[in-house]
């Protein structure tokens, strides 16, 4: 087994029309073993961006603190929140000097340009290489599930609430099918406006 399978956990990002939603499950397992369901694996950067960090759970911790100290020396030096572009490349370049001992992470980044409110999502391996992608990114154990699901769900300028279900469905079906993935869902659908949070129930075996 990979250290990335060790925790288990799953996340989907995936690009609407004005909008984007991300999505990640709330298992945290030592392999098959559960030993949590409310882990969540997607943070806000700011009101328009979020991350979601699957792999080995110290290092989604340490990453989780280490990108909030990074963008708010960016917002402090700069006087504005940090855009999707420059915070995957911040992403990057973070897992990049690590590469001889890497965190065990494979981040997926969504969110909406500040001025343009263009949907952007990417996604790094574990050392920074990005995948920018103009429908959806997966990572995490059910990625390959994940793929196939998306790829015969979703359909390109949805809105969001057709987003939301989309997402939803897909991430569902994926974890089913996943051992070590499930055990509930976060979603996170960001608009110009607002932010639509919700709490899917999965199966529980």
């Amino acid at each position: 087994m990979s250290i990335l399978e060790y925790n288990g956990g799953s996340v989907v990002a995936m690009r609407g029309k004005k909008c984007v939603a991300i999505a990640g499950d709330l298992r945290l397992g030592n392999r098959n073993m559960t030993l949590a369901t409310n882990f969540e694996k997607v943070f806000p950067i700011n009101p328009k961006l979020y991350v979601g960090l699957p792999g080995l759970q110290t290092d989604v911790l340490t990453l989780k603190e280490r990108f909030r100290f990074r963008t708010n020396m960016y917002k402090m030096k700069e006087s504005r929140d940090i855009s999707p572009l420059t915070f995957a490349r911040l992403v990057a370049s973070t897992l990049y000097e690590r590469r001889w001992s890497p965190y065990f992470v494979e981040p997926v980044i969504a969110g909406l340009d500040e001025t343009t409110n263009e949907p952007f999502i990417a996604a790094t391996d574990l050392i920074g290489c990005l995948n920018f992608a103009k429908d959806f990114v997966v990572s995490g154990t059910a990625s390959d599930k994940l793929f196939g699901v998306a790829e015969a769900l979703w359909e390109p300028e949805l809105e969001s609430e057709d987003l939301f279900e989309t997402i939803s469905q897909t991430l569902l079906n994926a974890v089913d099918r996943d051992a070590l993935s499930g055990w509930g869902a976060v979603v996170h659908v960001i608009t110009a406006d607002k932010i639509i949070t919700r709490t899917l129930k999965a199966r529980m075996d």
